[in-house]
């Protein structure tokens, strides 16, 4: 199973950052926008996993409920093309001043690496929301409408399942605990 944990955005951020998507890319144009309800904020991505492993990530999860309590003002950044050598995706960047979702993170990250013997890899946690994705060899658009001002509390903190097929991914709820 292709696993991730991922910070849930409230319904009118996400449907507001679909809204500048449609407006940053247009319609028929070469990225795919995704809709409202696949945007998140990954946190971990654990790739594949065995179907035995959700139960002890999801009791992870229960016991980080106070992190993601703490996690109370994110705000929406400016546009970004990832990665930035070959963009494949366009994503807005999360600000996070209080430093609590990345608290989050590394506490997670900490103990999914103790527990299953996962590694975080030497990636730098970024956090950013996807909110469109490019076919290769596709042109991005250079100039970007300034992206909404929002600020927001995650809605929970969720893992996913997520299958990969020729419409793009799909993500399949888990485990979740609300903010």
């Amino acid at each position: 199973m292709r696993l991730f944990l991922a910070a849930e955005l409230p319904p009118r951020v996400s449907a507001e950052l679909a809204h500048w998507t449609r407006a940053a890319v247009g319609r028929g144009a070469q990225p795919r926008r995704l809709e409202a309800d696949s945007m998140h904020l990954t946190l971990c991505f654990l790739g594949e996993q065995p179907p035995s492993v959700v139960a002890e990530i999801a009791a992870l999860l229960g016991e980080h409920a106070e992190h993601l309590a703490a996690v109370d003002e994110l705000h929406v950044g400016a546009p970004v093309w990832l990665p930035p050598r070959q963009p494949r995706v366009l994503a807005v960047e999360i600000g996070d001043p209080s430093g609590a979702l990345r608290a989050l993170r590394d506490s997670l990250a900490g103990a999914l690496a103790r527990t299953l013997a996962w590694d975080p890899g030497r990636e730098r946690f970024r956090p950013h929301v996807s909110v469109a994705r490019m076919r290769a060899g596709s042109q991005r658009a250079r100039e970007l409408p300034p992206t909404p001002a929002l600020c927001f509390a995650p809605a929970a903190a969720t893992l996913f399942r997520s299958s990969l097929d020729p419409g793009g991914a799909r993500y399949e709820a888990l485990a979740s605990i609300p903010r």
